[in-house]
């Protein structure tokens, strides 16, 4: 297998995992976001220095203002995706999440001028039927907080579609700049947040916590996001859509195997309605860029 695809699927199967970690960290989504962006952001910038990748400053100048929007976008998603995690179980948080790219199909007639065919309608209502089933399967989603975590879920996919949108107004920059710069947008914003609304003290936050908390900054953000700018740079388009379909399924297969968590088959249904018309508007749509893919 080339080294592309290695790369690639090694950054989805870390993504899955993120959410095995957020669930055993002692602290606040607000203040895990906040260490994500901070640590991220120093790794990326050192891997720049150190690799030498030719920054080009002048483009990131000339985009700057959606830059800092989808940044601390990103930021505020993080919030609502780790609240998803705390408040139901990681596939659902998962499957809510990755409605993403439904908004998406949405709203690109009215924000980005594209023509809604006849796949996409049928993609959006197939997926909504999804995600009917993973909500009112059961009497127990209301339960526990379920159904919160489960808004939470959708409102962090409102917040990544919202970058994804805006990502397709940045012009001449990688994926690795665009990261760089808005890892450190969103903590730069989420910095003020924390310090209003935290009693911030990792004084008593437990060696465990510590410990996945930098694996989320340092594996989660840094080296997976390295990985994946790194390989989808050799690989196709329709590639990567392909792999990055491995993130939201090792993450239900990781959380069944470490968290003992379950779905039941009509929930199983409406998350292969929700993945199975991403995956095929993936497929039947022109060639996609590369900032265009979900990044947990």
């Amino acid at each position: 297998m080339e080294n592309g695809k290695i790369k690639l699927i090694v950054a989805m199967l870390i993504f899955g995992s993120v959410g095995l970690f957020v669930k055993n960290i002692d602290l606040s989504s607000s203040m895990i976001a906040l260490a994500r962006g901070i640590i991220g952001s120093i790794f990326l910038f050192t891997a720049s220095y150190i690799t030498r990748q030719n920054t080009s400053w002048k483009a990131i100048k000339s985009n700057l203002i959606p830059l800092i929007i989808s940044g601390a976008a990103i930021g505020v998603n993080w919030i609502f995706l780790f609240q998803a995690y705390k408040y139901t179980t990681v596939s659902k948080a998962t499957l809510c999440y990755y409605f993403a790219p439904v908004i998406v199909m949405f709203l690109s007639p009215f924000i980005l001028k594209e023509k809604l065919n006849t796949v996409k309608i049928m993609c959006i209502i197939v997926a909504m039927a999804g995600m009917f089933l993973i909500v009112g399967a059961g009497s127990s989603a209301a339960e526990n907080n379920q159904l919160l975590g489960i808004i939470y879920g959708l409102a962090a996919a409102a917040l990544y579609a919202s970058v994804i949108i805006i990502n397709k107004f940045i012009k001449n920059l990688s994926g690795m700049e665009s990261g760089m710069i808005q890892l450190t947008a969103a903590a730069v914003v989420l910095l003020p947040y924390v310090f209003v609304t935290e009693k911030v003290s990792l004084s008593q936050l437990g060696f465990k916590s510590i410990v996945l908390l930098l694996a989320v900054g340092i594996i989660h953000t840094g080296i997976a996001y390295l990985l994946y700018f790194s390989a989808i740079l050799k690989l196709k388009g329709q590639t990567i859509a392909i792999f990055s379909y491995i993130d939201p399924i090792s993450a239900i297969v990781m959380s069944s195997i470490f968290l003992g968590e379950r779905m039941t088959f009509i929930q199983v249904l409406g998350g292969i309605l929700i993945l199975g018309t991403t995956f095929i508007n993936e497929l039947s749509g022109k060639k996609s860029d590369e900032k265009e893919y979900m990044l947990d």
